[in-house]
């Protein structure tokens, strides 16, 4: 299976693994998935680190590491018009993006972000 990591999934994988459900850890951990991660995330997750809501000594040094072994998916023209065609009824960019880059590219969506894991255009693999 072809994993796309919702941020705050890739984050907790890293940093915090007890708040990932059994079906999750076990998808990660899967030798035969391959793991992906947005740029977007990578975004997302710095300025969380900027803002000081997630605390480590070195943020860039942390997204090295964190991101070493994920495939990076890339943010193209058609993924930011699929982005802005999705029915989400929030205007998060960062959830339109992922959700774009799971359906252009086909992949798996993990998350435990409700509005994701119903919004049926995308697969997706809630974190339970």
């Amino acid at each position: 299976m072809n994993l796309l990591l919702d941020t705050h999934i890739w984050i907790w994988s890293k940093s915090d693994p007890k708040r990932l459900g059994r079906r999750a850890v076990e998808e990660l951990s899967n030798s035969t998935n391959e793991l992906w991660l947005s740029p977007v995330s990578v975004w997302e997750a710095l300025i969380l680190m900027q803002k000081g809501r997630i605390r480590v000594e070195d943020p860039f040094a942390w997204v090295e590491r964190a991101a070493d072994q994920l495939r990076e998916a890339p943010l193209t023209h058609e993924i930011v018009r699929t982005g802005l065609a999705l029915p989400l009824a929030h205007a998060d960019p960062a959830d339109r993006f992922l959700a774009a880059t799971a359906k252009v590219l086909k992949l798996t969506l993990v998350t435990a972000d409700q509005r994701l894991l119903g919004l049926g255009e995308i697969t997706s693999l809630a974190n339970r």
